[in-house]
């Protein structure tokens, strides 16, 4: 009897050791993980948001701008609607491995209600996936917009890039490819827009320096985990590629007009508030929303999805606002 129940409680000792042995030598066990509870807050953030979506909104899903499986985007537009509107490309979160288009489907739906053709773009997450392979979908899908534009209700004009959490890096990444010869050079990425038609960039949420994050204390495992798979290798800080993901270190005065959120409880404000400083200082047109650091509850990471509250109703609010002034210029 002894050894009948020493035996299962040896094999649950072995398979916690490998899987241990597992996360030491790839971070792939580890995004599995948190990729379950990203996907959990997804679909918690589009059951809350179902009551604001305004009825009339047209939804055509999956239209592919490359050949990949994950090189597709939704559109979302008014009802009715027959001449190209101002467009918002929106690149999810989920901290560069995890997230999709569908959960950010029924805020888009809320932006198209605002007059705007409202795109949710899709990129390659997981494994086998490398920076900047995001960088370079997100670019392709914007060339694929232009040349497409008519039949999907752009305004090749007047297109709006945004993005949440590692989106908001990506795409202000791709903002700096199409705005900064120099960094499109670097980078080895041809911008598929011309710097015109990047009229203004919504930036919530986000991370603009990864070289500026702080790889001690409580969230050290999660964040190194991250760039670990984003960058393909363990020692990332030694990759190449990773001074390049500095945002922050690479904006020029020709940056888009940009807006600027975080809440006040999200580790990550500090790196949106130096960025914003940082255009300030280079004379682009910058707006913000940032909240008193003793504000209670305190804001948390993604605040902005949440439209039951005040402050996410209050970032939709000023966003419109910066857009349409964008807009009169």
């Amino acid at each position: 009897m002894q050894r009948f129940i020493l035996w299962p409680g040896g094999v649950l000792l072995v398979l916690i050791a490998l899987v241990f042995f597992a996360m030491r030598l790839s971070p792939w066990p580890s995004v599995a993980v948190i990729s379950y509870f990203f996907s959990k807050g997804d679909q918690a953030s589009e059951a809350a948001l179902e009551k604001h979506v305004p009825a009339g909104i047209v939804c055509r899903r999956d239209i592919a701008y490359g050949a990949g499986p994950n090189e597709a985007f939704d559109v979302y537009y008014l009802e009715g609607t027959s001449a190209p509107q101002p467009t918002i490309v929106w690149v999810h979160g989920g901290g560069f491995i995890a997230g999709s288009k569908g959960g950010i489907a029924n805020y888009m739906k809320v932006l198209a209600g605002h007059g705007y053709t409202a795109i949710a773009v899709e990129y390659s997450r997981g494994y086998g996936t490398t920076y900047p392979k995001p960088l370079e979908q997100v670019n392709a899908a914007l060339g694929f917009l232009v040349r497409c534009a008519l039949d999907l209700k752009v305004d090749p004009t007047t297109i709006i890039l945004a993005g949440d959490s590692a989106g908001a890096h990506i795409a202000s990444q791709v903002a700096l490819i199409t705005t900064d010869p120099a960094y499109a050079s670097a980078i080895g990425i041809s911008p598929q827009l011309k710097a015109d038609q990047l009229r203004a960039m919504l930036l919530l949420s986000g991370t603009y320096d990864p070289s500026s994050v702080n790889f001690e204390g409580n969230y050290a495992w999660f964040r190194k985990t991250l760039l670990w798979a984003y960058l393909g290798a363990k020692n990332f800080r030694e990759n190449e590629r990773f001074p390049l993901m500095s945002v922050t270190g690479h904006v020029t005065s020709s940056f888009p007009p940009s807006f600027i959120s975080s809440g006040n409880g999200d580790p990550l404000v500090p790196q949106a508030v130096a960025l914003a400083q940082k255009l300030d200082d280079l004379g682009v047109n910058v707006e913000t929303l940032f909240f008193p650091g003793d504000r209670a509850p305190a804001l948390p990471h993604e605040y902005q999805f949440n439209l039951d509250e005040a402050p996410g109703r209050e970032a939709l609010k000023r966003m419109l606002g910066f857009l349409e002034a964008i807009r009169q210029r």
